[in-house]
């Protein structure tokens, strides 16, 4: 029987990003500030992909967790700055693997500047993140992101020797998405409550919490593949598919369509094809593998809201089952 996120007035994400604004304005001015480099060529990337959109989840994630255990203050928009760092370096290296040349409705950093370009500033925002973190001084701080940004390259690794695989199945699915998404999530809550000095337990909540809010929405993202469009996803609908990778949707679709279904299928993940979208397309839907997927990302949602169970109550605290809501209801 599948779990489902319990029914209660969880505000939206304006509402949740109304509540961490004043924080994020600060994060967004230290990354501005520490962006800065004398080499013309870091500036100009690093300004151009800070500046092209996206949610900040990552860094608000952090803020809100330490909200919800009543801190806030320079130490936390020092981390949450770090934490987008390690997220952006992994974009520009994440683009250059997939040879992506869209990413939220606009040209990527490779497309414009070039592969090298990319790979080389990405490393200097990885390295920049460590130098904010070694500045606070927290050996608990250096070793959980130490370790996590490890995971994160496990991560980037392990999708690379699943390019192209049609074998590949919900366990080896579920084990990339961890490294390459939820493990971030839960760095980011973790520290936080870290950050606010709770004992273990506590930070171990904040952990599961970020963990399963990472698999939600990177599950959640992988159905929008193929069920959005490309104005409102801001990226080629059917890139997964262009780029080899056999996500939720299409591994489900593989396991349960008759042989010569799924023999197209295998085909269509080891050429990269997306001349074989519409087939795709059409025995995802056949199968069910569009509701499948929703409802296992709607599964870890509910278990990250009741990760949550026990602590104090309080507008952060709801903000948090908030963006439960949201990775699994938005539609980019």
């Amino acid at each position: 029987m599948h779990a489902s996120v319990p029914q209660r007035a969880t505000p939206g994400l304006d509402e949740i990003q109304a509540l961490a604004s004043d924080d994020m304005t600060a994060v967004d001015a230290l990354i501005r500030r520490r962006l800065a480099s004398d080499v013309v060529l870091i500036n100009q990337v690093s300004e151009y992909i800070i500046n092209a959109g996206g949610k900040r989840l990552r860094p608000m994630l952090l803020l809100l967790a330490a909200g919800a255990l009543d801190h806030r203050g320079p130490d936390a928009h020092q981390l949450a700055a770090v934490v987008e760092f390690i997220h952006t370096s992994t974009l520009l290296h994440d683009d250059v693997v997939d040879e992506s040349d869209l990413r939220r409705g606009r040209r990527t950093a490779n497309a414009v500047w070039g592969n090298a370009a990319s790979v080389l500033v990405g490393d200097f925002l990885y390295s920049r993140s460590f130098q904010l973190m070694v500045e606070l001084e927290s050996m608990q701080v250096q070793t959980i992101l130490a370790d996590t940004t490890n995971r994160i390259a496990e991560g980037e690794v392990l999708q690379l020797l699943h390019v192209r695989n049609p074998d590949t199945d919900e366990a080896a699915y579920i084990r990339v998405i961890e490294r390459k998404t939820a493990v971030l999530f839960a760095a980011a809550t973790r520290l936080g409550a870290l950050l606010a000095g709770a004992d273990e337990a506590t930070q171990n909540k904040l952990h599961d919490y970020g963990l399963n809010l990472g698999f939600a929405f990177q599950i959640a993202d992988d159905v929008l593949d193929y069920a959005s469009d490309a104005e409102t996803l801001g990226k080629n609908l059917g890139d997964d598919l262009a780029e080899g990778k056999a996500t939720l949707p299409l591994i489900h679709a593989i396991r349960h369509s008759d042989p010569d279904t799924a023999a197209t299928l295998r085909a269509a993940i080891q050429d990269g094809d997306t001349g074989a979208l519409p087939a795709v397309l059409a025995a995802i839907n056949a199968t069910g593998g569009l509701d499948y997927s929703r409802q296992l990302a709607r599964d870890y949602a509910a278990r990250a809201v009741a990760a949550l169970e026990g602590l104090d109550d309080n507008a952060h605290l709801g903000a948090l089952r908030g963006l439960a809501d949201y990775a699994v209801n938005r539609d980019h």
